[in-house]
């Protein structure tokens, strides 16, 4: 179970890395019902897409050491 909740979170942070890193800004719809309030706008910052990418990556190498852990 732990093994198949760290490849999960591994591979959503990989995924979330390239999309930082194709994405230059994301601007958020404003709600229907509230005409008045501002869109809001997400830069990620710089070092965000190739962190993310690589925590994914270690915590994806991480998931496959461990049912070898366990068994032995």
């Amino acid at each position: 179970m732990f093994r198949s909740l760290f490849l999960a979170l591994g591979v959503y942070s990989c995924l979330l890395g390239v999309e930082a890193l194709a994405v230059e800004r994301a601007v958020l719809k404003r709600p229907e019902n509230s005409p008045s309030a501002e869109q809001k706008v997400v830069v990620p910052p710089d070092w965000a897409p190739w962190s993310l990418m690589g925590g994914g990556a270690v915590v994806v190498l991480y998931s496959f050491t461990i049912p070898r852990r366990v068994n032995a």
